[in-house]
């Protein structure tokens, strides 16, 4: 595994970006293909449809995305994630302090979208905030409950592709520093 500071063998192409919800992964992503050239493409763009419901072409969606040369997604999904990471060249896994960090992060953006009523994917919208306590399924309660996954999947995966670069980033600064050294080359 690499860190923020260890150089790459190569100029990445088709990038996936790890990490527990609310801890940056699109924004990262963003920033990455801005970086690589690649287009990003939000893999919950792919996967929601109307009233959170799966689309039923999400996988084809994700086939056709990584067919391109160059690509930059989050690497979520149990489906689409073998497919993701057979066809990727490194993922960067964004592991900050859930606490401190990524729990604020996430019910910042959680209020703000569902206070202003943003328009996410397909017409979707945030769910009240009360839902926290009914839904199981809400990300905040999502998040606190699967913020652990990431330490056994990402080692998992290392062994399954070794061909896949794999960077973890601790802190804000590692990975600014990584998108200023290693990635910018």
């Amino acid at each position: 595994m690499h860190s923020h500071s260890d150089p790459l063998p190569h100029s990445p192409k088709r990038v996936l970006v790890a990490g527990v919800s609310g801890v940056g992964k699109t924004t990262l992503a963003c920033r990455i293909a801005a970086i690589t050239g690649g287009p990003h493409t939000e893999i919950d763009a792919l996967f929601h449809g109307p009233e959170w419901r799966p689309r039923p072409e999400f996988l084809a969606g994700v086939r056709s995305l990584v067919l391109a040369d160059s690509w930059t997604t989050e690497w979520q999904y149990d489906a689409a994630r073998p497919l993701l990471a057979e066809t990727a060249d490194t993922l960067v896994w964004l592991d900050l302090p859930f606490v401190s960090v990524t729990l604020p992060r996430l019910l910042r953006r959680t209020i703000g979208r569902r206070q202003s009523r943003e328009e996410l994917w397909n017409g979707n919208i945030e769910a009240p905030l009360w839902t926290f306590l009914t839904d199981r399924e809400h990300i905040v309660r999502w998040a606190i409950r699967s913020r652990k996954n990431y330490k056994a999947a990402v080692p998992r995966l290392i062994h399954e592709y070794p061909h896949l670069i794999v960077v973890r980033l601790r802190s804000q600064q590692e990975a600014e520093e990584w998108l200023s050294g290693p990635l910018s080359g």
